[in-house]
């Protein structure tokens, strides 16, 4: 049986916009990434410099945090990769850049974004409640952002196409602390 992991062994993989988004979102991408630091945890991101991605990143190096990036190579080519990053894993594919995301990661939170931070989220909630991991899955909404999707799954929920048990692998918070709390082991 292997060991319960510490503060030191956590790893959030925070799931983010990396297209310009308005200034509160950065704002909250750098607080999630002071809080990571203050913590003395590491970031695991997709590898961008860019947007909500490269804010994160940079704030958590600023606090002393550790920063792990996985980007695929054609990203790198296109001159968004984050070249500070204390490791950066250069990778073919987008699902071989998820599959070291994920081993890379203790919990996985997911910040305002757009469709591929959507689809980044449902892998491994989905994941979670099939139980091919126990790591925490988390969704941080201060501003209702995600309010749409949610009714949504309740909708299914109600209509049986999504069972009370899989919302219920879902952490939703709505600000920061709440969300880093639900992240530790």
């Amino acid at each position: 049986m292997s060991p319960e992991p510490t503060i030191a062994d956590v790893a959030v993989c925070v799931y983010c916009a990396s297209r310009p988004v308005p200034q509160q979102h950065l704002d909250l991408a750098a607080e999630v990434g002071r809080g990571i630091a203050e913590r003395g945890w590491t970031l695991v991101s997709g590898g961008g410099r860019v947007s909500m991605m490269g804010e994160v990143a940079r704030a958590a190096r600023r606090g002393g945090g550790r920063t792990v990036g996985v980007i695929p190579r054609a990203l790198v080519e296109h001159e968004v990769a984050d070249t500070e990053a204390d490791e950066l894993l250069v990778v073919e594919t987008m699902r071989e850049r998820k599959g070291l995301m994920d081993a890379h990661a203790s919990a996985f939170l997911a910040l305002p974004g757009g469709i591929g931070t959507c689809e980044e989220l449902f892998e491994v909630w989905t994941s979670r409640y099939i139980g091919m991991h126990a790591k925490p899955v988390v969704l941080l909404d201060p501003e209702g952002h995600y309010e749409g999707l949610l009714n949504w799954l309740e909708e299914l929920a109600g209509t049986g196409f999504a069972s009370r048990h899989s919302l219920e692998a879902l952490i939703v918070a709505t600000d920061v602390r709440e969300a880093l709390d639900a992240c530790a082991p």
